[in-house]
């Protein structure tokens, strides 16, 4: 098992995406029944990752405990805690809130009032009883033998149920997913797997990760399946998370640099504006960007944007003037339009993202909050991939203006691995020019 700091050096190339995109369009039409039943499975489980590597490397280690055993005190033990929270899924359900947060924090709260360490799954809530996490890890440092169960509460709804024991350094999980639906909760899944990977960092996250294997699952993929699991022990004061759900969260990681690059409002530096307009333009309008990608991956849309169009979703969130939005994209003058082009397929991205945590943060004079957030990166088992710096200002009408980002630089920073760039000019002409 694999300890201390560990970076996930798996850069997903353009060239692999195509290839598998052509194995899965070729062989569709024999097993595409069975894709959409394990993609379904998969997402109905909150997997965080796939592994890429070949299936002979992706192999399952074998656990040093009687799994049998402990799938059945697993069992056990679960019919308690189902009778402890059942009530409050069934009240949710009727208010239609499963998914509310505060659903989700009343759930880890009894759970932890009742003796258990519960947090949630997207770590938005203090996790009830760590001190019990913290000895545990202590015991796998010292090599005794000690066991645990944490609960990681679901937005799906659910509810998955770690079981730990550790022996000689070794950690071995037995993964219990539960599901609530109409009224009951009741195991969906099974799978145990011994820790490749396993470390409690100073950010205050336990992180492990591991290949499982369950029957239901091995059908459908012939194979275990790769989980890399990041649970927050430590607690993080409660404004600081209101902070990220306010600011952060919204804009992410997916198909954008905003958190990548430094830019401000006197440099917007490398920040794609392009980028921004996709992920702004739902939130001002309340629908997704109407400039799709063409059916044809051989081919790539142009579209042109009216001015004031274009611009009412950028100037809704930067303080930018015309002039330098224009010096930032394509565009034409005769027409007062923006030139957009969607992201075409040599620009998707493999589909796993870190996010950024608020750890501290500052209002300052000019009305403006300055927030120190890390990257957190579970997919990479790396709770600090680096820290940024960003300053946004709230405005009177309950909006937000960003106002810049800065990578904090240190020796540990990580590159973002899970980024990739729009098209330059050249790239685009190399590929469709000729059209």
């Amino acid at each position: 098992m694999k300890k201390g700091k560990s970076r996930n050096k798996r850069k997903k190339t353009r060239g692999r995406l195509l290839w598998i995109a052509i194995a899965v369009i070729g062989i569709a039409a024999v097993i595409s029944a069975v894709c959409v039943a394990a993609i379904s499975f998969v997402l109905i489980l909150s997997i965080s990752g796939c592994s890429d590597a070949p299936p002979e490397e992706n192999t399952v280690l074998e656990t040093v405990i009687d799994v049998q055993d402990i799938q059945e005190e697993s069992e056990e033990d679960a019919d308690e805690i189902i009778s402890i929270c059942i009530d409050l899924y069934e009240k949710a359900e009727e208010e239609n809130k499963l998914a509310d947060l505060e659903t989700i924090r009343s759930i880890v709260n009894r759970l932890g009032e009742n003796g258990y360490s519960a947090v949630d799954s997207k770590n938005q809530i203090d996790m009830t009883e760590p001190e019990q996490v913290t000895n545990f890890c202590e015991m796998v440092d010292e090599k005794e033998e000690a066991e645990i169960s944490i609960i990681e509460v679901s937005y799906l709804p659910g509810f998955v149920k770690y079981d730990l024991q550790t022996k000689d350094g070794n950690v071995d999980v037995v993964r219990s997913y539960y599901k609530y639906e109409n009224g009951n909760i009741q195991r969906n899944t099974t799978g145990s797997y011994q820790a490749e990977y396993w470390n409690y960092t100073e950010e205050g996250y336990l992180m492990f990760s591991g290949s499982w294997y369950s029957e239901e699952l091995y059908i459908l993929t012939l194979s275990g399946v790769e989980e890399n699991t990041a649970l927050r022990v430590q607690p993080l004061d409660e404004t600081c998370r209101i902070l990220t759900r306010k600011y952060l969260t919204p804009i992410g990681f997916e198909q954008n640099n905003m958190f990548i690059v430094d830019w401000s409002e006197d440099d917007f530096g490398d920040l794609n504006f392009y980028d921004m307009y996709d992920i702004l333009y739902p939130k001002v309008n309340g629908q997704y960007v109407p400039y799709v990608a063409d059916d044809n991956l051989s081919a790539s849309a142009v579209y042109q944007i009216p001015k004031e169009e274009f611009e009412s979703v950028i100037m809704r969130y930067f303080n930018i003037d015309s002039e330098t939005l224009q010096s930032k994209t394509v565009y034409c003058s005769e027409n007062s339009t923006y030139e957009y082009k969607p992201r075409a397929f040599e620009e998707v991205e493999y589909p796993e993202y870190p996010y950024s945590e608020v750890v501290g943060f500052t209002e300052n004079s000019d009305g403006t909050i300055t927030l120190i957030a890390n990257v957190v990166f579970p997919y990479a088992v790396d709770s600090k991939v680096y820290a940024h710096e960003v300053v946004v200002r709230p405005l009177e009408d309950g909006g937000v203006q960003y106002v810049s980002n800065r990578i904090i630089p240190s020796e540990d920073n990580y590159r973002e691995t899970w980024h990739t760039p729009r098209l330059t000019a050249k790239e685009w002409e190399e590929l469709y020019g000729g059209e």
